[in-house]
Formats: C-alpha cells, sequence, structure tokens
C-alpha cells in the first residue's frame, strides 16, 4: 500500500516486551499485579488527603493531583497491553494507537509539569518559611495545576494533529508494547521533519525546562539547609523534600535512561523494557515513597483503612 490518506490505516502491530509465548502468562500477570497496585496506592492516597483535614496544604494538594495523573498515565498503556496478553494479539487500532499517543503525551507530560510544581512548594516552604502561607494560597496553587493541565492539553493536541497528517506505508509493526511517539512518527512513509521539529521543540519546553526549574529549586534549596546551624534542624528541613526528590529522581533517570540509551542502540525490546521502569513502575512506587516516611500520610491512610 502506498502513501494514502491516514483514514485507511487500519491499525498497528505493538510488538510488546516479549513475543516468546511461553512468557506471556508470566507477563499478564505481572504487568496485572503492577497495574492494581499503582491503581490501588494512587487511590488511597487521594482519599487519604481529601478525607483528612490535616492534609489540606499546598503539598498534600499537589500530592493528591500526582497520584491522580499516575491513575490515567498507567490506565494509558498498560490495560491495552493486558487485552493483548490475554487474547495473544499484537493488533491496535489507528483510532486507539493515536488516541493513546495523545493521552500519553497529556500525562507524562502532567507528571513532569507536577513534579516542577512540588519543587516549588518545598523551595517556598524551605527558603521563605514565614511567607509559605502567603506566597501558596489556594488561588495559586490551584492556578499551576489548571496552568499545567493547559499547557499539556495544547501540547498533546498538537503532537496528535501532527501524527494525523502522516501517511503510512505497509510495515506499521512498532517494537513497543503502546504507541509511542516516536516509534509512530517514524513509521510514517510521508515527511516527517515537521513532527520531529514539534516533537524536539516539546521535549526543550516541557521537559528540558521543568527539569531546570526542578534544579533551580534544589540547588536553592540546598543552601538554605546548609545554612541551618543545628544537624536536628538540618535533618528536618531535608526530610520534607527527601521523598519528592526520591520521585524527580527515579523518573527523570529512566526517562533519560530510555531515552539516551535509544541513541546509541538499535535493540527497541531493549528499550520497551526500560520505559516500563518510568511508565508502569515509578507509578506504582510513588504511593510508598511518600508514604514510608511521612508520618501524617501514615496516619491518615490508618484512620482511612480502619
Amino acid at each position: 500500500m502506498g502513501p494514502e490518506n491516514d483514514s485507511r490505516v487500519s491499525g498497528f502491530l505493538l510488538l510488546g516486551i516479549s513475543e516468546d509465548p511461553r512468557l506471556q502468562p508470566g507477563l499478564f500477570g505481572l504487568f496485572l499485579s503492577m497495574y492494581l497496585i499503582t491503581v490501588l496506592g494512587n487511590l488511597l492516597i487521594i482519599l487519604a488527603t481529601a478525607s483528612d483535614p490535616r492534609l489540606h496544604t499546598p503539598m498534600y494538594f499537589f500530592l493528591s493531583n500526582l497520584s491522580f495523573v499516575d491513575v490515567c498515565f498507567t490506565s494509558t498503556t498498560v490495560p491495552k497491553m493486558l487485552l493483548n496478553l490475554h487474547t495473544h494479539s499484537q493488533a491496535i487500532s489507528y483510532e486507539e494507537c493515536i488516541t493513546q499517543t495523545h493521552f500519553f503525551v497529556l500525562f507524562s507530560g502532567l507528571d513532569i509539569f507536577l513534579l516542577t510544581v512540588m519543587a516549588y512548594d518545598r523551595f517556598v516552604a524551605i527558603c521563605h518559611p514565614l511567607r509559605y502561607t502567603a506566597i501558596m494560597s489556594p488561588r495559586l496553587c490551584v492556578g499551576l495545576v489548571l496552568g499545567s493541565w493547559l499547557i499539556n492539553i495544547t501540547d498533546s493536541l498538537l503532537q496528535s494533529f501532527m501524527v494525523l497528517r502522516l501517511t503510512f506505508c505497509t510495515h506499521l509493526a512498532i517494537p513497543h508494547f503502546f504507541c509511542e511517539l516516536n516509534q509512530v512518527v517514524h513509521l510514517a512513509c510521508s515527511d516527517t521533519f515537521p513532527n520531529d521539529v514539534v516533537i524536539y521543540f516539546g521535549v526543550l519546553l516541557l521537559v528540558c525546562f521543568p527539569l531546570a526549574g526542578i534544579l533551580y529549586s534544589y540547588s536553592q534549596i540546598v543552601s538554605s539547609i546548609r545554612a541551618i546551624s543545628s544537624a536536628e534542624g538540618k535533618y528536618k528541613a531535608f526530610s520534607t523534600c527527601a521523598s519528592h526528590l526520591s520521585v524527580v529522581s527515579l523518573f527523570y533517570c529512566t526517562v533519560l535512561g530510555v531515552y539516551l540509551s535509544s541513541a546509541v542502540t538499535q535493540n527497541s525490546h531493549s528499550i520497551a523494557i526500560a520505559s516500563v521502569m518510568y511508565s508502569v513502575v515509578t507509578p506504582m512506587l510513588n504511593p510508598f515513597i511518600y508514604s514510608l516516611r511521612n508520618q501524617d500520610l501514615k496516619s491518615a491512610l490508618r484512620r482511612l483503612c480502619t
């Protein structure tokens, strides 16, 4: 089939993590367990922060939004993978693939923006504690979250419309377990240069700039902590941002690892396996990271479960 209108493309094939049929039942059980843990853990965080008045603070407001986005993030890819593993199918329709690409770009971008907003919240709390309540007003907190949604909805719609303009030929196999934007674009047999420009601009604006903001926030936090005279004060200040720093490190290290490795290796299955870390494992671990060292959240979860 030569270049034709996109609407005539019936679908794609998701090659997944492994094509060995002997591994399919084990992979199904593993990813089903991880998905259920992710959904349950993040929903508990949302319910705990909503039900406990003591957690109605900017930090927990942003955390509950992050938990909601993490549930949506994993729900974009894992259920379809589970369905394909269960039915021994690799097919995904054209419409499903574009929709999956759209929501994956949206929720991965929201994850990054919310982590950046949370870094700013910790920066204000540690570097300007006396002005924290005045600066982090409810209006600002809601505005930061709504602004994050607006920016990322705009970006994901733009990326989706750019994919819709492409035409595809006969080779429609995606060596991944979901419709990853770059993989879909590079299957096209029409000119992808405009798509590449939009993708790289989006990465610069929506990944690199937020990362720079996080690094700046933590450089100021470290300077403020070093200025504290007592060891107990330093520990208390650091403990308020330790969970967030752990989540940021885990998310960015896995994302950078995947995309740096993709630049030097042609082993797509290895990249797909590595992508599991930031798209499935990190959202699953976030509730544990935030609750294990946080006494207020642990108390709220105990009250919720009793």
